[in-house]
């Protein structure tokens, strides 16, 4: 799948749980229908909580790649 370029990126990196999630639960709040969020972390709990986030509010995890430690989710308001 073709990364969709995000409307908004939102660096978590060197937050730990529960901030990651809480901040992304912000960021999406404000995003219109349609655009998407890339929420950049180093939280290991983020693998879980995020598609659980994602899942609860009605979003759409378009991609989940993860490289050095550092996990990036793209979030697709509907």
């Amino acid at each position: 799948m073709a990364i969709v370029a995000p409307d908004v990126v939102l660096d978590t990196k060197g937050l730990i749980c529960p901030m990651p999630v809480l901040k992304a639960k912000k960021a999406i709040d404000v995003l219109e229908q349609g655009q998407v969020l890339n929420l950049v972390s180093t939280d290991a709990a983020t693998r879980a909580d995020i598609p659980l986030l994602v899942q609860r509010l009605g979003l759409e995890l378009l991609e989940t790649i993860e490289s050095h430690g550092v996990i990036e989710f793209y979030i697709k308001k509907k």
